[in-house]
């Protein structure tokens, strides 16, 4: 049953991957860089302060720290434990593939980090500022999945790496969001 759930997923993987073509790959490598959402992450902090306040933002960049690290570590755990080659490192498969990427990295590839990361940050941020900017969240969330869906376009993840990454990142990013709400109650009387 897992070997043909794996089939699948290596089959719509080189499906996917063959959409692509060179006319979008330079968008496609920008979106799957990680400094270039940096813009965003400064303006969501902006939002966070300005209706936050400095000390709530202060304890807020901690939360998201600890969201952060907290995410890419388990990210890291499982992908030790489970040893699944990237699409780009299976020899079975290079032939067919478009790899776009600056390199094929030599660590696994299940579940995507980029996936898990830009989801927890999405539901964390769009939930944190939901209050104020109810549409907010489902712009991240599009964001979060187009940053998730770059890995298989650039070749480097399966599509079962990227959506477990991202109900990873989901489950993350809302705990962390609740555990926000009791730090802020705890620390912050308003």
């Amino acid at each position: 049953m897992l070997e043909q759930i794996l089939e699948y997923d290596t089959e719509l993987f080189v499906y996917l991957n063959g959409l692509g073509n060179e006319t979008w790959d330079g968008f496609w490598l920008i979106v799957t860089n990680k400094l270039s959402f940096i813009p965003l992450y400064i303006i969501l902090l902006t939002l966070v302060y300005k209706k936050y306040g400095w000390q709530k933002l202060l304890v807020i960049i901690l939360i998201i720290v600890a969201l952060i690290t907290f995410t890419d570590q388990m990210t890291n755990v499982v992908k030790r434990a489970v040893l699944r080659f990237r699409p780009c490192a299976c020899e079975e498969i290079m032939d067919k593939i478009r790899f776009i990427a600056e390199r094929c990295s030599a660590n696994r590839s299940f579940f995507s980090g980029h996936a898990s990361n830009s989801m927890a940050a999405a539901v964390f941020g769009g939930l944190l500022l939901r209050p104020y900017f109810k549409n907010l969240i489902f712009i991240l969330l599009f964001w979060a999945a187009m940053v998730a869906y770059s890995r298989i376009y650039v070749g480097v993840h399966f599509p079962i790496d990227i959506v477990c990454g991202m109900a990873f990142g989901a489950l993350t990013g809302f705990g962390f969001y609740k555990l926000s709400g009791l730090v802020l109650k705890r620390f912050f009387k308003d």
